[in-house]
């Protein structure tokens, strides 16, 4: 399904205008500050913004909030945990993919005070793929991962959205990173966006 941005305003940013086609991974990245992050958040309706935003033929605005959140799966630079165990942060324990993340199982039955923030950032991204949504917002997701962990996120995350067709839009500062992972490129400013091109 297409994810359209149309003159999506979060606070302090100009209007956007953004189409992400199925099974694409448009890396987005800026200025530390500029608003990446509020971008994101805008998209899955978790601050107060202007414009439309649209997932294939549904609607933000005709769509409950709980809804659009679970079909826009969003993953924050910094995951909550709520419960100290870790299992108890997973509805359903079904197929999740803890060995593709380097992850042993029996890190469910883990407490979520000794996770390390690599540990958290990549259990936090097995949580949302699990409840398979139809599009992935992510921020960040590999900031506190070493190569062999970056690796295995970045392959998780390109077979994700294969298989299901789903629209990527994964913040990161890395230009490696968005050498390697991205379909597309921007570059978000004080004016917007605008389309880099790698040469």
């Amino acid at each position: 399904m297409m994810l359209r941005t149309i003159g999506l305003r979060p606070p302090t940013l100009p209007p956007i205008d953004l189409e992400v086609a199925p099974a694409t991974i448009l890396t987005l990245s800026g200025p530390s500050g500029i608003g990446k992050s509020l971008f994101l958040r805008a998209v899955v309706d978790l601050d107060p913004n202007e414009g439309e935003v649209s997932l294939g033929d549904r609607f933000r605005n005709k769509t409950a909030a709980p809804h659009w959140r679970r079909l826009v799966g969003y993953l924050p630079a910094e995951s909550h945990w709520w419960r100290d165990r870790v299992r108890d942060h997973f509805i359903c324990l079904e197929a999740l993919p803890l060995t593709e993340l380097g992850m042993p199982p029996e890190s469910l039955d883990w407490s979520v005070s000794r996770l390390s923030s690599g540990e958290r950032q990549r259990l936090a991204l097995a949580r949302l793929l699990a409840q398979t949504p139809q599009a992935l917002l992510l921020d960040e997701p590999t900031a506190n991962l070493d190569s062999d962990s970056t690796t295995r996120v970045e392959a998780l995350v390109r077979e994700y959205a294969s298989s299901r067709g789903a629209p990527v839009i994964w913040v990161s500062h890395d230009g490696d990173q968005c050498r390697r992972i991205g379909d597309r490129h921007l570059l978000l400013g004080p004016d917007g966006l605008r389309e880099r091109t790698w040469n």
